[in-house]
């Protein structure tokens, strides 16, 4: 089964790189700079920010559907220079070699099946979500600290 993975869109959050630290803190967001080489993962881009990059992090809306109790945000990385990162058939890099938690959802938003998984085990979950009808998308989490990182979806 073919599958795609995308990065959010950069444009939204273009304008929150303009403002002041203080303006940022009362969005409940910040500005922080990256100080270890694997510890940024950009929601933009996939990658992992190199280290000294700008980012933001802040809070994201990432499962949306009002009438699904399943609605949840939370902490999200987003690298100033972050562009959309597509892929296709392959794990986004930022996404390869953590634990994820990997929760496959209907077309209501509602979980019909959930596991977590790490290395070349993340592939066989998702060929394995995606091969079942009901399933409309599967959403990757970080499992240690639980953030979003990216939304996988039928190529």
């Amino acid at each position: 089964m073919s599958f795609r993975i995308r990065g959010l869109e950069a444009e939204p959050f273009a304008p929150l790189f303009e403002m002041a630290d203080a303006d940022l803190e009362t969005l409940g967001a910040k500005r922080v700079y990256a100080d270890e080489p694997d510890a940024f993962p950009c929601r933009v881009s996939l990658t992992r920010a190199a280290v000294g990059e700008e980012l933001l992090l802040l809070n994201h809306a990432h499962q949306t559907t009002p009438t699904s109790p399943y609605r949840a945000a939370g902490p999200i990385f987003v690298s100033r220079s972050g562009r959309t990162g597509t892929y296709q058939g392959e794990l986004a890099p930022m996404l390869r070699d953590r634990l994820l938690s990997l929760r496959a959802y209907d077309e209501q938003a509602f979980i019909v099946e959930a596991e977590v998984a790490e290395g070349a085990e993340v592939l066989r979950v998702i060929e394995r979500f995606l091969a079942d009808p009901r399933v409309a998308h599967v959403d990757a989490h970080f499992a240690r600290r639980g953030c979003f990182g990216a939304r996988i979806e039928r190529a």
